[in-house]
């Protein structure tokens, strides 16, 4: 199974161009504050010109860096995670603009213990037939007002700008775009963007793609290793990082590269970098399954959405699923984990194009030798292949491997809760022939919260028929998961491709202990104090979802996807459809 060859690489940027990047955007830092709104809105408008322009581009050296050919079905991915997010971001950050900061939600509600929520999904009568019964939702941090654009409306009374240098996240093309506009439009930093060396190939096209911004002077994009992005990072004349990628990146940058020096500093609270920093830095995600009177069609599209959440991107996403959770003396746990493991197994490998795949998938083995290893490998695969693989029976207890690693490869983890009363003993009351969904959510989100690594995102899986016999505790599950991104019968990704909630760790870190970041991005309705995102879905989503591993039309879907982005139409709307359809 050969992989066609990954596109060429690109030259890396001396630290002297680096400096000399600097340089230019430090100059034009304080213009920008004074920037007038139309002129901004204008930008946005040319990027989304010029990055339809090279999506073509786009998209042939993202899927030969993942190992496609242009012309596969997914390859697709890169047209639905890379172009058409950046493409839809920028259209929504420009509404936002001329409304002011201000655009105003669908719905607006305060719940019974004070907290605001605020409903960004669907905006309009498109996005509602576009995505049938998906809602969004924005929860404003306890205590705070639902405000709006604060950063954005005070830049004109600040009179110094700042050098924001975002080092670019390698696995999903659409996270450096992205993450510059947030840093451009919503929190006026003109911005130095430092690409990833894996996926730095996109370099010149992104470069191209964002080109109305580098003319005007607040974007300069270079590339190349740690030493470039640890020389900028110090530069004195940035002032403030952003970075999408691991912990262990951020640690470096603040506490120092030398483990013990790192534990005296988080110790001493002295920083080697004590800049502005915002992240997003991964997560252990768990999908929680709530036990219910699922059918066995229900087991079948289940177990494809979750190997999905496992398989898409190769596994190389922060919030791909990595802890299934299921309670024991459900009646159906048995059938759909077995329907996971089928779903696994036919599911082609794929190339581990991330570096330290083969690695990390080699230490779980080593931690769990039980694990189960799905679908064969063909004996001619490249090195690059990492194969599909669970864990079985992995104890729920606090720092267990599977629990405070992420694998960022195609490795799940299958933990079982006993359901238990307050009392200790075991449940008697049952529903439908097993365990109480009641006490099921309550120890499931106590295990997600206390005992899974990262605050990110997290997966819900509840029948219909459960929630309506139970809406007060899953609306207290909902209410209680301390995740930035929640996606009810939805998987997380969904939240970052809608661009209108917020996408961010949940709030409160402390920089010796980041876990998944602090800050947000997208966030396209600019709240001022976002706590977290929640989408739903119907529980069974028609037509196959476009990050289901088995979509037959996710190129065409994906190339439709971004036409309707950039111009949306009722022509361009029904081409998305027709399209979804023969997935």
């Amino acid at each position: 199974m050969p992989f066609p060859a990954p596109p060429p690489a690109v030259a890396g940027t001396s630290l002297a161009e680096v400096d000399a990047a600097i340089d230019r955007l430090h100059a034009t830092k304080d213009a920008w504050l004074s920037v007038p709104v139309p002129e901004r809105i204008a930008l946005l408008e040319r990027c989304i010109d010029s990055i339809v322009g090279v999506s073509e581009r786009w998209a042939e050296i993202g899927a030969r860096i993942k190992g496609f050919a242009e012309t596969d079905v997914l390859a697709g991915e890169e047209w639905l995670a890379g172009v058409m997010p950046t493409v839809r971001n920028a259209r929504l950050l420009a509404e936002a603009l001329r409304a002011g900061g201000q655009r105003r939600p669908p719905l607006v509600r305060t719940r019974p213990d004070g907290q605001v929520v605020a409903r960004v999904h669907p905006a309009n009568l498109m996005e509602r037939l576009m995505f049938t019964g998906v809602t969004a939702d924005v929860w404003i941090e306890k205590g705070k007002p639902p405000t709006q654009g604060a950063i954005y409306r005070g830049a004109g009374k600040k009179t110094e700008g700042r050098v924001c240098l975002v080092l670019g996240g390698g696995n999903v093309s659409s996270i450096p775009p992205m993450d510059v506009f947030y840093k451009l439009f919503v929190e006026n930093e003109v911005v130095l963007l430092k690409m990833n060396p894996v996926n730095e190939a996109l370099a010149p096209v992104l470069g191209d793609a964002l080109r109305p911004l580098v003319v005007a002077g607040v974007l300069e994009v270079v590339t190349g290793g740690a030493d470039v992005g640890g020389h900028a990072a110090q530069h004195p004349k940035v002032g403030s990082l952003h970075v999408t990628g691991s912990d262990r990146t951020y640690d470096a940058i603040v506490w120092g590269k030398d483990p013990e020096e790192r534990a005296r500093r988080k110790q001493s609270g002295e920083k080697v970098n004590d800049r502005a920093f915002t992240a997003e830095l991964g997560c252990v995600t768990p999908v929680i399954v709530v036990p219910g009177p699922w059918s066995a069609s229900d087991i079948r599209f289940q177990a494809r959405h979750v190997a999905s959440m496992v398989t898409q991107n190769a596994s190389f996403n922060c919030n791909a699923a990595k802890v299934v959770v299921t309670a024991r003396g459900w009646l159906q746990r048995e059938a759909f984990l077995d329907a996971l493991h089928d779903e696994l197994r036919k599911t082609a490998a794929r190339k581990a194009y991330y570096p330290g795949a083969r690695d990390r998938h080699r230490a779980f083995l080593e931690q769990y030798p039980e694990a189960m290893v799905l679908g064969a490998v063909p004996s001619d695969a490249p090195e690059e292949v990492v194969p599909w693989t669970a864990i079985p029976d992995v104890a729920s207890d606090a720092g267990g491997y599977a629990l405070t690693n992420e694998a960022f490869c195609g490795v799940v983890a299958e933990v079982t809760l006993d359901v238990a009363e307050k009392n200790g003993g075991m449940v008697r009351e049952r529903d439908h022939g097993g365990p109480s969904p009641v006490r099921f959510l309550e120890q499931a989100v106590a295990f997600a919260n206390e005992r899974c690594w990262g605050t990110l995102s997290c997966c819900l899986l509840v029948h219909p028929v459960t929630e309506e016999e139970h809406p007060d505790a899953v609306a207290r599950a909902v209410s209680d998961l301390r995740y930035g991104g929640i996606g009810i019968n939805v998987w997380p990704g969904m939240i970052y491709a809608l661009v209108t909630p917020s996408w961010g760790a949940y709030p409160g870190h402390r920089a010796e202990d980041i876990q998944s970041g602090a800050g947000v991005v997208h966030n396209a309705f600019l709240f001022d104090h976002p706590e977290k995102s929640v989408v739903r879905a119907p529980f069974r989503i028609r037509p196959t979802p476009a990050w289901f591993s088995d979509h037959k039309n996710l190129r065409e879907l994906g190339q439709r996807l971004v036409a309707f982005e950039a111009k949306p139409s009722w022509g361009a709307l029904f081409g998305v459809v027709r399209a979804a359809i023969r997935g």
